[in-house]
């Protein structure tokens, strides 16, 4: 048994979707299919039950969930403690990189840690609000990226770092496509397909509860990097999603009025001892990137 298809368990167990877990990992679903398959091979029992719409997991899957992640914390902490013993502590800043984020956003936050701690290392792991803060929490990263709004945890500090216009996602050949811009008087009775709401449930219900009600929640949802080819299978849906997802074959329209954002914070552990996360939250560390990034 490998950390690494502990890994990919967790990512499927917590997503619930092997299309969902695959796009998280930046791996094919195949690949992450055949290891789930492995690692249930070695445990000679099934971890999961496969459907139509994704998968739930069976009780041997539910303690194997727990022990994976304390597993995997705990193999994070074994390395960090033996290098250090090693005499090898080099600077190392694991930093969360939420599904969908701006681009700008990780490689303005790398060149941070850069100037701030020179010769420091950055490592990415990935995963949505939701997965960003319980990392947070449990030691596995010392950075995380995350939409709010999400309330923390009074041990948690943040720092808001950009805003990005939300808008209306929908396959070329909607009827709708030949507007400028929408009203949500033009979204009604539409289906909406959009990001699971476990993945960020305040910013989902933020956002959600500005479209109202004419809208009609689909029963799918998608990760952020799956939303335009659901698109082109469903193509009198609409979804919601920035600039930046548009397509020759998916395109973007904005609502009047702008009534939708995402707004994207750095929190962090206000305990963490990590130097090069010190030197990344002396002021103006994190404000400056604030003011170098925009994305709306």
């Amino acid at each position: 048994m490998e950390l690494r298809q502990l890994r990919y368990f967790v990512a499927v167990a917590e997503e619930l979707h092997f299309g969902n877990a695959a796009a998280r990992l930046y791996i094919s679903t195949p690949t992450l299919s055949q290891q789930v398959r492995q690692l249930e091979r070695e445990v000679g029992a099934a971890l999961l039950i496969r459907h139509s719409r994704g998968v739930e997991l069976t009780p041997a899957g539910q303690v194997l969930l727990a022990r994976a992640r304390e597993t995997i914390q705990a193999a994070g902490l074994a390395l960090k403690d033996t290098r250090r013993a090693a005499g090898l502590d080099e600077p190392v800043l694991r930093l969360g990189l939420l599904n969908g984020v701006p681009g700008p956003l990780p490689a303005a936050l790398e060149q941070l840690a850069a100037e701030r701690f020179p010769n420091s290392t950055v490592t990415l792991e990935a995963g949505t609000t939701t997965d960003q803060l319980r990392m947070l929490i449990s030691g596995e990263i010392d950075l995380g990226l995350v939409r709010t709004p999400l309330t923390l945890p009074p041990a948690i500090s943040s720092e808001h770092l950009a805003t990005e216009e939300l808008g209306v996602l929908l396959a070329a050949t909607h009827p709708l496509a030949a507007h400028h811009e929408l009203g949500l008087d033009d979204l009604s009775g539409l289906e909406l397909v959009w990001i699971p709401r476990a993945a960020a449930p305040e910013f989902y219900d933020d956002a959600i509860g500005r479209l109202g009600t004419g809208v009609r929640l689909s029963s799918i949802s998608m990760s952020h990097a799956q939303l335009r080819s659901a698109l082109q299978v469903r193509r009198t849906a609409i979804s919601l999603g920035s600039r930046r997802a548009a397509t020759p074959d998916v395109v973007w329209r904005p609502l009047r009025g702008r009534p939708l954002v995402a707004r994207y914070a750095a929190v962090w552990r206000t305990d963490s001892a990590n130097p090069v996360l010190r030197a990344m939250t002396v002021s103006p560390g994190l404000t400056a990137i604030r003011q170098q990034v925009v994305v709306d």
